[in-house]
Formats: structure tokens, sequence, C-alpha cells
């Protein structure tokens, strides 16, 4: 090879360098496709599914993060309504007091349409307390909490108050609230044992290998544990409180030991109820912390996971530039002596 050639192939060397590293300080990448970041090609693709693998985790976090608050505040406000209940209407229950049923009925009457709501809050599309059935409400009839089976058969056994049998009329009330046939307010798919009532409570993946148990269904208690004056569940509590309050009138009233025996178990029923649900909100605010730890787990992970990523597939701006620099003059000195050599010919090289 011939001076000239020579110097050609170490020019056209230059100019292939050059066009990489410019295209490497305009992209900031140092190659445009994987393969061309042999032998650190397998590596990145490692680390670019582990970033994405936690991404997902994260907007699965996310997702579900936005049901649990709104679960959160439902959860709230029917702790709420059992709250005022039990210390501003059942506490305030006596045969002494005549006037002691004045607006109880149509309260209690409002509340139960309120529940009915809460136990049909939507977000996004999906009934948050009806287990897997998220298209389909877990109360299909809200307003058969105030007027359907259930509070028709607890009307009936408080109709029958007397001096003696305060106790059977709250057996009565308890075994209708309990009822999952007929007397049920609740979706069919809640209260059948091969479908929801039988089925594990609604998950998130946080990790792999890893879940956060955090689905409520509207009939039946979750995390929470019910004692005292209960069914064994919060939700149907709070309904046989309130609908044996709504069907209370002056006739019972007027048995006056009946009256403050049955008082005394509506209250210890909304006591149990708003009780559950402290519970209830409580485990459901440790699993909302325990997803958020993992949140951040996964965020500083894919901090420390894009760091790496960059280190092979990014290239150092300064570092590049002033590569770019060297290059470009080593090119430009390269075409000066090309040009030179090209115009040399033999008389004026033997002169």
């Amino acid at each position: 090879m011939d001076i000239l050639s020579r110097m050609n192939f170490e020019t056209a060397q230059l100019r292939g360098r050059m066009e990489v590293m410019a295209r490497q300080v305009a992209s900031g990448q140092r190659a445009e496709v994987l393969g061309d970041l042999a032998p650190d090609a397998p590596r990145a693709v490692d680390l670019s599914a582990d970033i994405a693998r936690r991404e997902t985790y994260q907007r699965a976090i996310d997702r579900t993060g936005g049901r649990m608050e709104v679960m959160q505040s439902s959860l709230g406000r029917l702790k709420a309504i059992a709250g005022e209940f039990r210390s501003e209407v059942a506490m305030r229950l006596s045969s002494r007091d005549a006037n002691a049923l004045v607006t109880v009925q149509s309260r209690a009457r409002a509340a139960l349409s309120e529940m009915g709501a809460l136990l049909n809050t939507r977000l996004n599309g999906e009934y948050l307390f009806g287990g897997t059935d998220l298209a389909n409400p877990p109360v299909p009839d809200p307003a058969a909490l105030v007027n359907g089976p259930m509070a028709s058969a607890i009307a009936v056994a408080v109709g029958t108050l007397d001096n003696t049998n305060a106790s059977a009329v709250a057996t009565s009330t308890l075994t209708s609230a309990q009822d999952n046939g007929a007397l049920s307010p609740f979706s069919t798919f809640l209260e059948d044992p091969a479908q929801g009532a039988g089925e594990a409570r609604r998950s998130m993946p946080v990790a792999d290998g890893e879940k956060l148990v955090f689905g409520i269904r509207a009939n039946a208690n979750a995390a929470a544990s019910s004692d005292g004056e209960t069914t064994g569940a919060w939700v149907r509590d709070l309904l046989r409180g309130l609908m044996t309050l709504a069907a209370l009138t002056p006739a019972q009233l007027s048995q006056r030991e009946g009256f403050d025996a049955l008082a005394q178990t509506i209250r210890g029923g909304l006591q149990s109820a708003e009780n559950a649900l402290a519970e209830e909100m409580g485990a459901l605010g440790s699993v909302q912390r325990q997803a958020k730890v993992a949140k951040t787990r996964h965020q500083d992970l894919s901090d420390a996971l894009q760091k790496q990523l960059a280190g092979i597939t990014e290239v150092d701006m300064a570092s590049t530039l002033t590569r770019l620099q060297a290059v470009r003059g080593s090119l430009e000195a390269s075409y000066r002596v090309t040009a030179s050599l090209s115009e040399l010919s033999l008389a004026r090289f033997l002169r």
C-alpha cells in the first residue's frame, strides 16, 4: 500500500469514528441498536427487564392505592354513622322520655339509604366492596335497605315487643340480620358460598411472590373481628341497629321495660359495629403503609438499576465531546496532508 492509499484509509477510519461520536453526542446513547453494545448487551437486557418489572409493580400499587383511599373514605363514613347513632340516638332512648323517638325513624331511614350508596361505592367502573364481581353492585337494590325483606322482618319482630319478650325480639332481629337467603339485601354472588362468600379476598402483587390483601366484601368482615352484641359482621350489626330504630314507634315506647331492654341491645350492636369498623380501617391502613413501603423500595432499586443501565448504554457527554473535537482536528489535518500528497509530482519531488 503506497503512502496516499494508507492516508486515505486512515482518513476513512477517522471519519467513521467522528460520525459515531457525533451520533452519540446527538442521542446521548452509545449505540443506536442494542446489538451494537456487545459484549454488554445481555447485561443491558437484564437491567431493562428488571426496571420494567418494577415499574409494573409501581403502577399496580398506584392503582390499588387509589382504590384503598376510596374504601377508607367509605369505611370512615360508615363508622361515623355507627358512632352517631350509638351516641346521639341509641344512648338517648329511654322509656322515661316521651320525645325519645322524635326524628329517630327518619334519621335511621336516611342512614340506611346512605349505607346503600356507601356499600355500592365505585371507582373507575369497579364496585369496591363486591369482591371479584367488579361490574355488579354488592347491594343490587339500595332502597331495600329501608323497606326490603330484611327491614320488614325486623319491623315485624319489633312490632311484637312487650314488657316480657325483649330478649326474644332481639334474637329475632339478630336472626333476620344474619340471613343470607331471601331476606338478604346483598347480591347473590356475595352470599353464595360457591362464589363470593367462598372466594379469597382481593389482593395486589407488590413484588415477585409477594401479595398484599386489601379486599373487603360488603356483606362480611374482612380483617376485623366482631364481639359483644353482634351478628358476626359489622355491616349486619349496623343494618340491624338502623332497621330496628327505623321500626320503633310510640307503641313500643309504651312497653317500658321491654323498650329499655331493646334499646340496650341496639346500643350494644352499634358499639360492636363501630369497634369492628375501626379495626377494619386500621387493618386497611396497615396495608396502605406496606404498599407505600413496597413502592418506595421499587423506586429506589429502579433508580439504582437505571444508573447501571446508563453506564452501559449512555455516553459521558463531556469526554465524548472532547474526543470528538480531537478526532475532528485529526481528520482535518489528515485531509490537508492527503491534499498535499495528491499535488506532488516527480519533478516537484526532485526539485
